[in-house]
């Protein structure tokens, strides 16, 4: 099967700080790809980078048998097919939820209004946000505003969702909600790429999981072999760590 996406060699520096050294990633349609490693260990500027929201200073990606790191490449015609959820939500504060929703698809891929109302409401239908709709994000949970990102994600009908820690700035009794919507996304098919901390999560969904540490893939394969029988001795310390706590 052809990749959807694939990196090559991923090398990106802040300064002195070297924070992806030579990361490759493949994913084909209907993977989900779980990546895991301490705080720092690069996950999310990874996914910063394949959405072209940072530049990389070196590598190659392609997305669609297209390379788009190309710096001729315009970020924004890649991102039509991208969607990304971020930790810290970032809906706008002054647009409804169902403002927040049609934004992309209007401005974007020139839905009409009716037509873009229509996907979002029955998104948020499908997510239980259905009587929210007219609300300001700040009048809705932590829960509830990272279930409205994830819908105004989808609502662009992207080929591909990246999902950056996204359970991270939750109470812990909201993660669950949060969870169960990426478990039906992932059992529907949808292809995903997950930086997360919750491993459980990651056994259960991941068709492949990558462990990073020090900016490099250090360990991948499916989540049976990774968690249940690491072949590196970094992987085995973090997973022991991890689970310990």
């Amino acid at each position: 099967m052809s990749a959807l996406l694939e990196a090559r060699d991923l090398r990106k520096s802040y300064g002195d700080r070297l924070v992806l050294d030579g990361v490759s990633l493949r994913v084909e349609p209907g993977d989900v790809v779980c990546l895991i490693g301490s705080s720092g260990s690069g996950k999310s500027t990874l996914l910063r980078c394949l959405d072209l929201l940072e530049e990389i200073d070196d590598g190659v990606i392609e997305f669609g048998g297209r390379e788009v790191s190309d710096p001729l490449v315009d970020p924004r015609d890649v991102r039509r097919d991208i969607g990304m959820v971020f930790q810290a939500y970032n809906l706008f504060p002054h647009r409804t939820v169902l403002a927040n929703c049609t934004l992309a698809p209007r401005a974007v891929h020139g839905l009409s209004k009716r037509a873009a109302e229509e996907r979002a409401r029955d998104l948020l239908q499908r997510f239980g946000l259905a009587d929210h709709a007219d609300q300001h994000p700040d009048r809705l949970s932590g829960g509830q505003q990272q279930r409205a990102a994830l819908v105004r994600a989808l609502c662009t009908e992207p080929r591909l969702l990246l999902l950056d820690e996204i359970t991270a700035a939750l109470d812990p009794e909201l993660v669950g909600e949060v969870l169960g919507i990426v478990r039906d996304l992932a059992a529907a098919g949808t292809t995903m790429v997950i930086a997360t901390h919750e491993m459980s999560f990651a056994r259960d969904v991941a068709t492949r999981v990558c462990f990073l540490d020090g900016g490099r893939v250090v360990e991948e394969g499916p989540p049976e072999q990774v968690f249940g029988a690491p072949r590196q001795e970094r992987t085995r310390a973090f997973l022991r760590r991890v689970l310990d706590a």
